[in-house]
């Protein structure tokens, strides 16, 4: 290790997973590659039973796993269907930018409702609003939503950039919108990726530190969470989080939430850090050898943000410079907690 980074092998984070994971993850691999094999498009309907048995086979390994939580594994049947529209429409080479933002927007929306509000027994808290209604007396709405403040008001916003800029925002302002005292949390920014030069087998994950920013006593005894489209490998957060319990901060826990996420990416990273959940709206059941999500939907960083020049990549401020007056004015209040991390 550099001393302004930090690397992580794929051989580490295969230590973590157990002998029955691995039998497991080979079977999914073995059941998705005869579907693809057998794919016609003339002949659809053994494509459909084929992915329902890869379906009911990643949920009963994620029955034995409470950390890993699947938006449809773990949420009523009624609220399938809004999941699987907008996997769709995610997943779909046909979707633009404009549209692939509002989708992602209502997938972590969705993410927030199933980590924090779908199942709680908490006593309701209120939001009383002033209406623009003025004649002849000032005008108020009153309205109950559930009180867990105590599960949100710990949190710190970690953004491993830079697919993960956006989605973080989006759970930073829905935090925010429930927490009965307007929370805004704080952000720390990791500049982390992975060398596409490698395959699966020995991918390495780099952490530059020079180009991060965080304040270590921000982090200790916080919720970190982590918002990123994708979790293939689950080498990142791995990396990151290891990174920062050998600096001496020890999360009070960890929360992982991705529009989608290949299983062995969520095995890893639940055997590999303590209080680790996984929240995910979509599992899909393998990797290719170049560590892409199958079938995943691309690359989200691309999709989200456009993508990069090689000659001239765009820093933190130029991506949400990008973002555009719309997302600026929606997210005022977290894009300033990101100046203040990132400007002092």
């Amino acid at each position: 290790m550099a001393d302004d980074k930090v690397i992580l092998k794929a051989e580490d984070l295969d230590g973590y997973l157990t002998e029955q994971d691995l039998n497991e993850l080979q079977k999914l691999e073995d059941m998705y590659s005869h579907a693809m094999t057998n794919f016609s498009p003339l002949n659809i309907e053994n494509t459909i039973s084929a992915y329902d048995k890869i379906g009911k086979e990643m949920q009963k390994i994620c029955s034995q796993h409470p950390s890993i939580q699947v938006f449809s594994f773990v949420t009523e049947e009624g609220a399938h269907a809004e999941a699987s529209r907008v996997i769709a429409k995610l997943r779909d080479v046909n979707t633009n930018h404009e549209e692939f933002l509002y989708y992602t927007q209502r997938a972590y929306e969705m993410l927030f409702r199933m980590a924090f509000t779908d199942q709680h027994s908490d006593k309701k808290s209120h939001i009383i609003v002033q209406t623009p209604v003025t004649n002849p007396c000032q005008m108020y709405g009153v309205h109950k939503i559930p009180d867990i403040d105590y599960k949100i008001e710990n949190s710190v916003m970690c953004v491993m950039l830079r697919g993960a800029l956006l989605p973080s925002m989006i759970m930073s302002k829905e935090i925010e919108e429930y927490s009965s005292h307007k929370y805004k949390t704080p952000f720390a920014l990791f500049k982390i990726s992975r060398n596409d030069q490698k395959k699966e087998a020995d991918m390495e994950y780099v952490l530059d530190l020079k180009k991060s920013f965080f304040n270590l006593e921000q982090l200790d005894g916080k919720d970190l969470i982590f918002a990123d489209p994708m979790n293939a490998t689950g080498g990142s957060l791995v990396t990151v989080v290891k990174y920062l319990q050998a600096q001496g901060v020890h999360p009070k826990s960890i929360k992982f939430f991705n529009v989608i996420s290949a299983l062995k990416g969520s095995l890893r990273v639940t055997r590999a850090l303590e209080n680790c959940t996984c929240y995910t709206l979509w599992l899909d059941p393998v990797m290719n050898k170049s560590a892409y999500i199958l079938p995943g939907l691309g690359d989200a960083g691309d999709r989200l943000n456009g993508c990069d020049t090689k000659d001239r990549p765009r820093n933190i401020m130029q991506l949400i410079a990008d973002y555009g007056s719309n997302v600026a004015g929606l997210y005022r209040n977290q894009l300033f907690e990101i100046e203040k991390v990132v400007l002092g």
